[in-house]
């Protein structure tokens, strides 16, 4: 077999993943990958299962069943491996906050072990606009600085897998337009695949090449934005999330 025809390592793969509480599934089984380099939305109503299972990937929420591999490494058992190739970001994680943003910046790099860590700081102070509160400590942001340094975070490692978790939400228009122009670049300077998980459709649709669809832990759909609207006869994605959270896909799809 030639080199050209071997297919390029996954960013991602979960397979039969399964979160159960007290004998009661609430995620899965899920199927899925992701390639280097691609956006995903990972769509559903609240309690759909999207933050567990973001969670179960990250390595912070034990699988009950299932297997998760970041670049083909098995996070059960080879999770050291892969997690300095991951990173994630979420505005309801706060930054320590009697820290300085530099200072969480710094303690975040020696845990990621950031080549030329001071360079890379400044060069995201730069980059993410940071410099007006840099040496600020983090607890006195407003709502879009606590975005700005969170984002600075989750990049601190050039991530070739980026979790998101509601990135933009409580932002401004123009600072979330900001926020999602500078992912979009990581994504395709650095062929970074990112799963995104948002109730932000116009987000999703302009971000996301792929969506899946949740359910109360199911995956009910999975295609381009454009296919998902056209399979349900709507106009934009947003009547697409309504129509199945409200049960009403299968009649809309039919």
């Amino acid at each position: 077999m030639s080199l050209s025809t071997i297919d390029p390592p996954k960013a991602l793969s979960v397979e039969a993943l399964t979160k159960a509480y007290h004998g009661r599934s609430v995620v899965g089984p899920l199927d899925f990958s992701l390639m280097p380099g691609t956006v995903t939305g990972l769509l559903g109503g609240n309690g759909a299962g999207k933050t567990t299972t973001i969670g179960m990937i990250m390595g912070l929420i034990e699988p009950t069943l299932g297997s998760i591999q970041v670049f083909g490494h098995d996070m059960a058992r080879e999770r050291h491996r892969a997690l300095g190739r991951m990173n994630f970001e979420s505005p309801y994680v706060d930054l320590p906050h009697r820290l300085t943003v530099r200072q969480n910046l710094r303690v975040f790099g020696l845990l990621y072990n950031v080549a030329d860590l001071e360079h890379k700081i400044e060069t995201l102070a730069d980059e993410l606009a940071l410099r007006d509160f840099l040496d600020r400590p983090t607890g006195r942001l407003s709502a879009g600085q606590k975005t700005r340094a969170a984002i600075a975070k989750s990049l601190l490692n050039d991530p070739k897998l980026l979790l998101l978790d509601e990135p933009t939400a409580s932002l401004d228009p123009d600072t979330a337009d900001w926020v999602r122009t500078r992912l979009q670049q990581h994504s395709q300077h650095n062929n970074c695949a990112i799963l995104l998980a948002s109730h932000n459709m116009a987000e999703v649709e302009r971000l996301c090449e792929r969506v899946l669809m949740l359910k109360a832990g199911k995956l009910v759909d999975d295609d381009s934005p454009t296919k998902l609207i056209a399979r349900y006869g709507r106009t934009s994605l947003e009547e697409v999330f309504l129509d199945i959270a409200r049960g009403h896909a299968l009649a809309s799809a039919s």
